[in-house]
């Protein structure tokens, strides 16, 4: 069986581009629904994640900017590694435009705890 040649292989290499979530988080909706859909989990790093692909789609040097934050920090805030402070967190869902807000678990499971206020 004859070797093939490397102007053989070359040709089958396909070309291929990087995915990147951010580029189809393109408008304010999106965006806000994907932040949603990752607080509605319960998982702290898909939050960080989501909050990581909406800064990015808007631009980390504005949002770090409009957080009071260096670029540099908030990439490792929000990075794979990153355990950003809930403080830090409200200040980067602020200058996304965004708010939090809470509504009761459909889990069905009665609070262990009931508190007065």
């Amino acid at each position: 069986m004859p070797k093939a040649t490397s102007k053989a292989i070359a040709k089958t290499i396909t070309k291929t581009t990087r995915f990147d979530a951010a580029d189809y988080l393109n408008t304010e909706e999106r965006q806000a629904a994907y932040i949603a859909t990752a607080l509605e989990t319960g998982d702290a790093d898909f939050v960080r994640d989501a909050l990581g692909l909406v800064a990015r789609a808007r631009g980390m040097s504005e949002i770090a900017k409009k957080a009071g934050l260096n670029r540099e920090s908030l990439y490792k805030a929000l990075g794979e590694a990153g355990n950003p402070e809930f403080g830090t967190v409200m200040r980067i869902v602020g200058a996304l435009g965004l708010t939090l807000s809470a509504q009761p678990a459909t889990s069905g499971r009665p609070s262990k705890r009931s508190r007065v206020a």
